[in-house]
């Protein structure tokens, strides 16, 4: 079949590009090869919105980055995702460091970040009580916020599909052919051509870009180990609290989300493995005295979980967006500020194609989404009235999150809904609370398992190679 357009990427990237296309008059296809969109880096992130003071001024990534912040309030109320413009301070340890606090002021002045200033000891440890009383000042950043990185990926998802964007799950992209007007893309389900590819591919953007372009590029697989903390613990920070960068990175965050849990981390270490996504000992280490030297009295008892994902760093440490073949637009080099520009990078993307293929817009465009109902947001008369309407936002599945079987159905039943465990707690949050998914899970499966018409054998976690039930133990009793 013949489209205009082909999304390689689920990811927030992809995501946003799929939600900026759909605006336009144009057949598009996005391909992921997992089972779900939000399976990679944008699902193991700091679920930050950055204001954008850190990234090099000149550079697409800076631009992106200012462009991106300041859309992401008006997308997260259109398409009803969590949002919280808490602020961010990056704290200075040592009056020696103060230059490089100062020049990060004036790299985010530069890039156009607004309401940046220097806060004093005295000040900072008003805005944040259990900051070290050993650090000397901090940069302000208004602008920053918090935000859900799945939620964010699955909205635009889910509004580019009402939209007439098409998806394939469980689809590999192997290589890519030239046609006389456009290309052939090769998978493991069949080949599909299209006048446009938009290789989105996180981790494996570079990868792509090099079957196509003479110039090579490079990405290097760094992985990020974060600690969570249980929701006890909301309120021992209030904004996103940093320390001051270095060469690897922006160095270790501690944070409230927007679910009152607070995360901490991340780490930089470079890897060869595109999938390398599990946490080490040594890494975690660094996370937790990093963290402690600036928040002594973190709660580090109430850790709940640890996790790690992959940024597609490049040596130019800039974003790639562009053509590096003709029909062929590269994001490659997506890393933190990925997520915060990831609006700013779809309208990007959209505008070179519409430009190309000389699209015209839409004019019956779904502009807004509706997120799932959670019952324990809602006032006692309100939920009532909801149970009446529909028992099953009575009956409460996850224990720790308060979720109800009526939010899972929802979760399941939704434009691409979920079709896995990790689907279903991406979208509602089954799983994520103190027992980690301990009490909900066989509930969980039994539920998927008869919405999806299929045995709870066949359910999997986060895709096929990921079984849950792997035998039966004993002979059910005759």
């Amino acid at each position: 079949m013949m489209y205009d357009v082909i999304i390689v990427g689920g990811g927030v990237t992809g995501a946003a590009c799929a939600w900026a296309l759909s605006r336009y008059d144009v057949k598009v296809l996005l391909l992921e090869k997992e089972e779900d969109v939000c399976s990679g880096t944008s699902k193991a992130n700091s679920a930050i919105v950055h204001g954008g003071y850190d990234a090099a001024h000149g550079t697409l990534m800076a631009k992106l980055n200012v462009e991106g912040s300041r859309m992401m309030e008006q997308l997260a109320r259109d398409l009803d995702v969590p949002y919280d413009r808490c602020g961010s301070l990056v704290v200075c340890m040592a009056e020696e460091d103060r230059p490089r606090l100062e020049a990060l002021l004036e790299n985010g002045v530069a890039n156009g970040v607004e309401g940046l200033r220097i806060v004093e000891r005295e000040e900072l440890l008003a805005m944040e009580p259990n900051v070290t009383p050993d650090a000397v000042a901090a940069l302000w950043a208004p602008t920053g916020a918090i935000i859900c990185p799945f939620l964010l990926t699955i909205a635009m998802a889910e509004n580019a599909f009402v939209n007439g964007v098409e998806f394939a799950f469980n689809t590999c992209v192997t290589g890519f052919e030239r046609l006389e007007k456009g290309w052939k893309v090769i998978t493991d389900k069949g080949d599909y051509e299209t006048s446009v590819v938009i290789n989105a591919a996180g981790v494996y953007a570079g990868k792509l870009h090099n079957m196509v372009s003479e110039e090579k590029v490079e990405i290097v697989p760094t992985r990020g180990d974060y600690l969570l903390l249980d929701q006890q613990t909301h309120g021992v920070v209030t904004h996103t609290v940093f320390t001051l960068p270095g060469a690897a990175g922006k160095g270790v965050l501690i944070s409230p989300t927007v679910h009152g849990n607070t995360i901490v981390g991340p780490t930089a270490i470079p890897v060869e493995d595109c999938e390398a996504t599990a946490t080490t000992a040594e890494g975690l280490e660094q996370v937790t005295e990093k963290a402690l030297r600036m928040i002594p009295k973190l709660p580090l008892g109430q850790v709940i979980t640890s996790f790690a994902g992959l940024r597609a760093k490049t040596p130019e440490h800039d974003f790639r967006i562009g053509e590096c073949a003709e029909g062929f637009v590269d994001c490659v080099g997506m890393e933190s500020p990925g997520l915060s520009a990831a609006p700013a990078v779809g309208r990007m993307v959209a505008e070179i194609v519409e430009k190309k293929l000389a699209l015209t817009e839409k004019t019956d465009v779904v502009t807004t989404r509706t997120g799932s109902r959670h019952p324990s947001e809602l006032s006692l008369e309100e939920r009532r009235a909801l149970v009446e309407r529909d028992p099953a936002y009575g009956q409460i599945i996850c224990r720790c999150e308060g979720v109800t079987e009526g939010e899972i159905l929802d979760a399941i039943r939704r434009p691409l809904g979920a079709r896995s465990l990790d689907g279903i707690k991406r979208r509602v949050r089954t799983g994520m609370g103190r027992c980690q998914g301990g009490f909900c899970t066989p509930r969980v499966m039994e539920i998927l398992a008869r919405e999806l018409g299929v045995p709870q054998s066949e359910i999997r976690k986060a895709g096929s190679e990921s079984k849950m039930i792997l035998g039966v133990t004993k002979e059910e009793a005759r």
